[in-house]
């Protein structure tokens, strides 16, 4: 490309961190790739490394609740319409400062509903410019399944009137789009499956590696993994791994209070510390991974080969974690257990089976993050 072309990202995390991560995967390979990224944010600051996209942080807001009921900004007020309209008022400002080639949505409109009140006048303004730039959403392997009448149809509505391409961040080897949105051969023409987003700079070691004869926890960036590293605390003594250090990753957003709490009740031989910028590098040199079945950590365990079991997220409207964790379990690459009724005896139990098995291993593409910037290119130069 001659001039670089420029890419405004739009990302809204409202519990976790993954959707930052993977958007955080993305940049880096679409900055190596050429092109000047904008990533506007509008959840909770994060210290993340963007591969040297520029970061614009809108006035953050976060979800209170499992089911995304209430949204609070950053002193914990609930959002009001005035805030909305100061908020989608800001990402105009935003628009027009960049003047992107390409607009790019994280999950929306398959998601992120509640952010409408300003991705549609962003949406309705990029498509009104005289040099409209071309609009793709970027979306993961599985959708949340909806439970309210209409909302597919409003989905494929909005996909219909305003977005130029639909990447999906998956192999449809494991599972496509259709399993979880009902009205994809309406869109099919749109379509194109980057294959999965992982971060590998990850590094495999020696003796004296990061994580080496380890047992990683972690629990995501959301406030919802706390119980399962307690759990995981207790299930140390009573498996096959119990001589071996565990060393638990606690969110970064959960509150300092809890992460003292944490610390405090740690037996001997478990380290806990906040998540850390090199946990792909843990993933390569661990002997065992337990987590959430959150899409990037699962597809970092892919990709560093480790041993895991997954406790999948099951929690308000969640599906996506289960789904995809029992579809790679059938292909006999991890061990689940479930997180309704988790103790410390059927945690310890998976334990032990996963250790006695083989090495995570899966024949899927995982090339989304270079795949993703080809495409954005052949897309432009169609334009042209």
């Amino acid at each position: 490309m001659s001039d670089p072309k420029r890419i405004l990202f739009y990302v809204q995390h409202l519990l976790g961190i993954g959707h930052l991560r993977r958007t955080a995967t993305l940049s880096r390979n679409l900055v190596r790739a050429g092109f000047e990224v904008t990533i506007v944010s509008g959840g909770h600051p994060i210290d993340i490394d963007l591969g040297g996209a520029d970061m614009v942080q809108l006035p953050a807001t976060r979800a209170t609740d499992l089911f995304f009921k209430k949204l609070v900004d950053e002193d914990g007020q609930e959002i009001d319409d005035g805030w909305r309209e100061m908020r989608a008022g800001r990402l105009l400002e935003i628009y027009k400062e960049v003047e992107p080639d390409i607009l790019i949505t994280e999950l929306f409109p398959f998601g992120r509903r509640q952010m409408r009140f300003e991705l549609l006048p962003l949406l309705d303004a990029a498509k009104a410019d005289p040099r409209s730039p071309l609009i793709v959403s970027s979306v993961r392997d599985i959708l949340v399944a909806q439970t309210k009448p209409g909302r597919n149809e409003e989905m494929l509505a909005l996909v219909q009137k305003y977005f130029d391409h639909v990447m999906v961040h998956g192999d449809p080897s494991l599972i496509s789009l259709d399993k979880t949105f009902p009205h994809t051969d309406a869109i099919r023409d749109r379509i194109t499956y980057t294959g999965y987003v992982v971060d590998r700079t990850g590094k495999k070691g020696g003796a004296d590696a990061p994580g080496v004869g380890e047992v990683i926890v972690s629990s995501g960036g959301g406030a919802v993994g706390e119980n399962l590293l307690r759990i995981a605390m207790q299930a140390k003594a009573r498996s096959k791994a119990a001589n071996q250090t565990w060393r638990m990753m606690v969110g970064a957003t959960v509150e300092a209070e809890k992460f003292e709490e944490l610390k405090a009740i740690a037996p001997d031989g478990v380290i806990v510390e906040r998540a850390r910028k090199d946990f792909t590098t843990l993933l390569m040199n661990c002997d065992l991974s337990i987590s959430q079945g959150g899409y990037n950590t699962v597809m970092e365990i892919l990709h560093a080969k480790c041993r895991a079991v997954i406790v999948p997220y099951a929690g308000g409207l969640e599906t996506e974690q289960t789904l995809r964790a029992e579809l790679l379990a059938g292909r006999g690459v991890l061990q689940i257990a479930d997180e309704e009724g988790l103790t410390a005896e059927t945690l310890a139990a998976k334990v032990d089976e996963a250790l006695s098995g083989p090495p995570s291993r899966a024949e899927i593409d995982v090339n989304g993050a270079e795949k993703s910037a080809d495409l954005l290119k052949s897309w432009l130069q169609e334009r042209n």
